[in-house]
């Protein structure tokens, strides 16, 4: 959704490129919708932290690429709205894995690194396909912003999850665990302010006297 959007005569090119953001939406609504699934069983199997706070974040993302299709075809006034809604969800996500690092580092739960290893990597690649297949459309508006920052968010998150499984692999404690969680957090967080920023620049752009 670049800015030729704004042009009348990109029609044409507008609508084939509409079209193949709302299939690139499509398949990644699918893949991290499956994923959640996944890695929230896993998570609470495996009592590791990293997961869960990985699989919530696939959640969020399906529910973002939901929103996303369901604003593409609207006025920029209404996609930066969504764009927002998921920048506060994101910053929601990362207060709730804050929460339950802290609940973790208070039962000492020490989680199975082996479990964590294999969904790791099988999150690892549904998310750099995501991400490679929306680089493309990075540059959008606020709204394919969101969602290209969170399909990068993603991928840097599983490479992580990955590090805290050799981590408690190797030390047998549940820090690696507990250290990833904590910055997928942060990570979150830091990607929430760059959404709710970009969302209210696009807000701004609307309400700009022409």
């Amino acid at each position: 959704m670049g800015a030729s959007c704004h042009h009348d005569h990109h029609h044409g090119h507008d609508h084939g490129r509409q079209n193949a953001t709302k299939l690139a939406l499509w398949i990644a609504l699918i893949l991290n919708g499956g994923m959640f699934v996944v890695e929230l069983g896993a998570g609470m199997m495996a009592g590791s932290t990293a997961l869960l706070a990985d699989s919530a974040d696939f959640l969020g993302d399906a529910a973002n690429y939901g929103i996303a299709l369901i604003v593409l075809p609207l006025a920029l006034a209404w996609r930066a709205r969504a764009a927002m809604l998921k920048g506060v969800t994101m910053g929601l996500f990362g207060l709730w894995v804050t929460y339950e690092t802290i609940n973790h580092i208070l039962h000492g739960t020490v989680p199975e690194p082996a479990t964590m290893g294999v969904v790791g990597v099988a999150a690892l690649i549904v998310n750099v396909a995501v991400a490679l297949m929306l680089f493309r459309f990075r540059s959008g508006d606020s709204n394919m912003r969101a969602v290209w920052i969170c399909s990068r968010n993603d991928a840097l998150g599983n490479l992580a999850v990955l590090l805290a499984a050799s981590g408690v692999f190797a030390t047998g404690t549940p820090w690696p665990d507990i250290t990833v969680a904590t910055l997928m957090a942060g990570l979150a967080l830091w990607g929430s302010a760059q959404v709710i920023a970009s969302a209210r620049a696009d807000l701004r752009q609307v309400h700009a006297p022409a």
